[in-house]
């Protein structure tokens, strides 16, 4: 059972320039950690923060984490779903949410620790679990309320049954490696001297596809160092730009129609994330290019009503911003039937959406497009994301790569 729970706040400084957007300048990449410990095993679970407020979330870990002391590991996940409905819905810390903010993430942290003990005491990498739990134990692991106009349990479990027969197929990917993009040459405060140097260095490395940070507040310096990028990586480079929320409707109406014109693969989070209405409204004017969104959609619900507008080019939902892997296999499982493709944010520097990509992929049949690569804590997991050849090559240690040094 577990007997130990150590919750731990932990921030990390960055390299000047590194991780800054339109709106977050000068970011302290940290996680709220939950440790669970069973028979000795540890499973280590993170949320993602910018710095102040992490303590808050460790808080809230704190509260979560306390409920699930003397359970049994496979006990409670036989039937997580339930337990993660009624820790989220706990009366009054629901208030504080419901489902976003502080205490969705503290729920986050306590989940992701649940899934990578469970995953430890079976002696196998998250990815390998997941593949061979059957559809009925998968969906037993998820909370499907409030989604039951647009996916019941039988849906779900009939849609990953009928996966089944290809999982074999699609499992040659462990082999090979998931692709991987390159989110780093282009942060916002990066010079444009340094955004076109790590552009070279990004195709060298092997990357197909990179990203830039735009939202500044002369359009004409996001067209400029777009078409840098442009330049650099050519016609057969997939660009995303990336604006972190900064625009309103009608800026980001007149910005991304003359940024069509550099041809982007997609645009990220134009405006606020909570405003659906908006982003519907903008993927009409601008389309054929797509809108991807997800780094700030804290729940199931609100993805699903930006499924239900049919605005979501790419869903960007990330396993330590929602309510932890639970949450994120119930998103991909909506998305799967809008048939919408699921391309996480990696607020974990990729070590946890490694596994769940590969799941997506080889139990859902969602199209191994490609994930995001950031390295800039690399140095600080026990086990850290492995790329060769802009390519994510497939863990193999036991749990979700979570456990910091």
């Amino acid at each position: 059972m577990i007997n130990k729970i150590e919750i731990n706040d932990k921030r990390f400084e960055l390299t000047t320039g590194a991780g800054s957007d339109a709106i977050h300048k000068d970011p302290q990449y940290s996680y709220a950690v939950t440790q669970l410990t069973e028979d000795g095993k540890t499973g280590t679970g993170l949320a993602f923060t910018l710095g102040e407020g992490n303590h808050l979330v460790c808080e809230a870990a704190s509260f979560y984490a306390e409920k699930l002391k003397g359970q049994n590991i496979e006990n409670l996940m036989a039937d997580f779903g339930q337990t993660f409905r009624t820790l989220s819905n706990e009366q009054q810390f629901r208030w504080l949410g419901p489902h976003k903010g502080v205490v969705h993430l503290g729920l986050a942290s306590v989940t992701n620790a649940c899934y990578d003990l469970w995953a430890k005491k079976r002696g196998v990498p998250l990815w390998k679990l997941l593949i061979d739990l059957s559809p009925e134990e998968i969906v037993n692991t998820l909370d499907l309320s409030y989604l039951e106009d647009v996916l019941t349990r039988e849906e779900a479990i009939d849609l990953l049954q009928g996966e089944a027969d290809a999982k074999k197929t699609r499992e040659k990917i462990t082999a090979i490696g998931y692709p991987g993009y390159d989110t780093s040459v282009g942060w916002f405060n990066y010079d444009d001297e340094k955004v076109r140097e790590n552009c070279k260095k990004a195709i060298d490395s092997g990357f197909t596809a990179m990203k830039l940070k735009v939202g500044s507040l002369d359009p004409q310096r996001d067209i400029r160092r777009a078409n840098i990028v442009r330049e650099v990586a050519g016609d057969n480079i997939k660009v995303m730009l990336d604006a972190n929320q900064q625009w309103t409707l009608p800026q980001a109406i007149s910005i991304c129609n003359e940024l069509k014109k550099m041809n982007p693969y997609w645009i990220e989070e134009p405006t606020h994330p909570d405003d659906v209405l908006a982003h519907k409204t903008l993927a009409e004017e601008i389309a054929p290019i797509k809108l991807a969104l997800g780094e700030h959609v804290p729940n199931r619900i609100i993805f699903k009503n930006y499924l239900q507008a049919g605005c979501t080019g790419f869903a960007q939902v990330d396993a330590v911003r929602v309510g932890g892997v639970s949450e994120f296999i119930t998103i991909s499982l909506m998305c799967k039937k809008f048939g919408v493709p699921v391309v996480p944010h990696v607020g974990d520097m990729g070590q946890l959406h490694q596994h769940l990509v590969l799941f997506n992929h080889i139990a859902m049949g969602h199209n191994a497009l490609f994930l995001e690569h950031i390295p800039h804590l690399k140095q600080h997991f026990v086990n850290p994301i492995n790329i060769q050849n802009g390519v994510y090559i497939t863990p193999q240690e036991p749990g979700s790569s979570c456990d910091l040094k």
